[in-house]
């Protein structure tokens, strides 16, 4: 049976999600409105404000501009959170040396924690165990005492042999004197024993199970890391050597990895393209599936994830992370669109006569053109068959000419 509004058939949902569209744009306009009316005094730099999300519950904005520009939209709207730091000024992390772990044991269980001491060796982590730490004539004290003061991971693996000896007792307490000194990250691995039977200390603290050793070190070397770190040593996580040119974009590893996902398999850099399953984003950057579903999930507003497990992504993801893995930065090319259409009243509206000036593709103006549309610098027509590109025309507006004079 179907419902009717003023003899106009009339479909609940239909109503609903234009009803949150509109309420959705009226705020965003009211933000943007109140946020691109501030001016620097001395640059007469005007922010740009980028909205994401799908409702008013996760509608989310960015506010971008230099960093005394923010200071001043900070001071003069009394926000208590904005990203003040500039797209181009964040520092890369870099890492110095690599994670070194110490492993304790028990003796009956030397064969596991040796299997254990060898996937991280061969995954990056640096290690020390008796076994290849200890030689003859050595002192047993002295050995455990620099390798404990070298760490900077305390692994002991917890089983009913280990339960009960006193020296892995005695290697634990140290191991937790360094871990409240904030010295070490003390990780308990168990291996046939329930939470339940552990000292109560440990009760509380995160103990994953040890059951297919491979596997289970794959996800705990990626944990060491943060998926952050890329030393020299073995062959480390997959995720690990692709950030090295991502490591300023505000995001972590995961989510770099995840982005660039999609920046290399794109065609066109529009939304939709390209749909990915979870598993094809697992396969492609050797994080596990928790990891890739947290960086989807701290991805929100450039990604989308739908109730079947596929993920697609936003025009937004291509203007933020076309840069790290392209050979152009799409808020430059912005920039050179907004000036000429600004300089020349007979520049273009059609993206293939803009697309034939500047020798680009579609993957490459798709971006350029996003960056404006996206923080309301143009006027923009989109109808159902638009071909490779993102939008059918492309109009300059009083907005146009204040970002121009603003960047240049």
């Amino acid at each position: 049976m179907g419902m009717t509004f003023n003899g106009k058939p009339f479909d609940p949902k239909d109503f609903t999600e234009s009803l949150m569209k509109s309420l959705m744009e009226k705020a965003a306009e009211q933000i943007r409105e109140k946020v691109c009316a501030i001016r620097h005094p001395e640059t007469g730099e005007f922010p740009t404000v980028v909205f994401s999300g799908t409702s008013l519950e996760n509608m989310s904005y960015k506010i971008e501009g230099s960093p005394e520009l923010l200071a001043l939209v900070h001071e003069r709207l009394d926000l208590t959170t904005v990203d003040t730091s500039a797209p181009k000024a964040k520092i890369p992390y870099v890492v110095s040396s690599p994670p070194i772990a110490f492993m304790s044991y028990a003796w009956e269980d030397r064969e596991l924690a040796g299997q254990i001491a060898h996937l991280l060796q061969g995954r990056g982590v640096e290690t020390w165990w008796a076994e290849w730490c200890l030689k003859a004539g050595d002192s047993l004290r002295q050995k455990i005492d620099e390798g404990l003061g070298t760490c900077t991971h305390f692994i002991v693996l917890l089983t009913p042999n280990s339960l009960t000896k006193p020296w892995v007792n005695q290697e634990m307490d140290a191991g937790l004197m360094l871990k409240l000194q904030s010295k070490v990250t003390f990780i308990p691995l168990r291996h046939q024993l329930e939470v339940k039977e552990l000292p109560p200390l440990l009760q509380g603290m995160l103990s994953p199970v040890v059951t297919d050793s491979d596997k289970d070190v794959a996800q705990l070397v990626n944990d060491i890391y943060g998926v952050t770190k890329k030393p020299v040593l073995g062959q480390a996580p997959t995720v690990v050597a692709e950030i090295k040119t991502s490591t300023d974009s505000g995001f972590s590893p995961a989510a770099n990895a995840v982005a660039k996902v999609f920046v290399e398999r794109t065609k066109y850099a529009r939304k939709f393209d390209p749909w990915l399953e979870i598993n094809d984003l697992v396969a492609a950057t050797g994080l596990s599936d928790e990891d890739v579903q947290d960086a989807v999930h701290e991805l929100h507003g450039m990604v989308h994830a739908d109730h079947y497990g596929k993920v697609h992504p936003e025009a937004e993801l291509f203007v933020t992370f076309d840069r790290f893995s392209m050979p152009w930065d799409p808020s430059e090319d912005a920039l050179k669109l907004a000036v000429d259409m600004q300089n020349s009243d007979d520049f273009p509206e059609d993206p293939n006569a803009i697309a034939e000036i500047y020798g680009w593709e579609a993957r490459r103006l798709n971006p350029a053109m996003a960056y404006l549309i996206n923080r309301k610098l143009v006027k923009e027509l989109s109808h159902l068959c638009m071909g490779d590109w993102l939008t059918a025309s492309i109009e300059r507006t009083p907005a146009t000419r204040r970002f121009v004079k603003s960047r240049s």
